[in-house]
Order: C-alpha cells, then structure tokens, then sequence
C-alpha cells in the first residue's frame, strides 16, 4: 500500500521551531518531487514548500522564505521541513504529496497525499 505519513506538528510558542516528517512507505521517494502543503480554517490550501527527486531544486512560498528549509534522505525515505521562527500565521494542517520527478505548483498535480499533522502557534 503506498503512503505518505506526516509528523511532528504541535503546539509551540511563536517564534519556536519544528522538524516536520514525511515518510513514505510502500513505494520509494526516490523518484518523487515532494511539496508540502497547508490547510488552515477558513482559507484555501497554501502550497508551501516543494523539492524535486534529485533534490537540487527547491522552492518557498514568499510567506515562508528564510525561515521553513525543506530537505531529503532518500536513504530513510524521508523528506522533512525545518521550520523556525514560527508565527501564529502558520497555524495550519500541514500536508505533504508526492508527483513524479519534479515540483508543481497545484496541489491537483499531486498523485500522493498524507493525512496531515497539525501545527499551532500560539502563546
């Protein structure tokens, strides 16, 4: 069964800092370009962050640029997004989705979705 499995979200202070998870089973990332997406109440689903299968290309949302760091260990199977500096703002469900090979920016170009981790920044 292939699947995405997204971790690390929780409640931290604002300007804290997390390391979100996604980790794949049933297939290898290898092949795979990984965009990180988030869904907060009441607005629409925000592309984030995305790196490609090779991991030479990267890309931020404005909103997040200098201070979210997405990276790969294919060896794990694994992308993460360091995220530091945390705003009330970023309160959202963060997602992670897999394509072939290289990043999109809509989320409907996405073949693979997690269930989501939940951040919250808040005092």
């Amino acid at each position: 069964q292939l699947q995405l499995v997204e971790s690390g979200g929780g409640l931290v202070q604002p300007g804290g800092s997390l390391r979100l998870s996604c980790a794949a089973s049933g297939f290898t990332l290898d092949y795979y370009a990984i965009g990180w997406f988030r869904h907060a109440p009441g607005k629409e689903r925000e592309g984030v962050s995305c790196i490609d299968s090779s991991g030479a290309s990267t890309n931020y949302a404005d909103s997040v640029k200098g201070r979210f760091t997405i990276s790969r260990d294919n060896d794990k199977n694994t992308v993460y997004l360091q995220v530091i500096s945390l705003k009330p703002e970023d309160t959202a469900v963060y997602y992670c989705a897999a394509r072939f090979r290289l990043c999109a920016s809509s989320y409907y170009e996405y073949e693979f979705w997690g269930q989501g981790t939940q951040v919250i920044v808040s005092s």
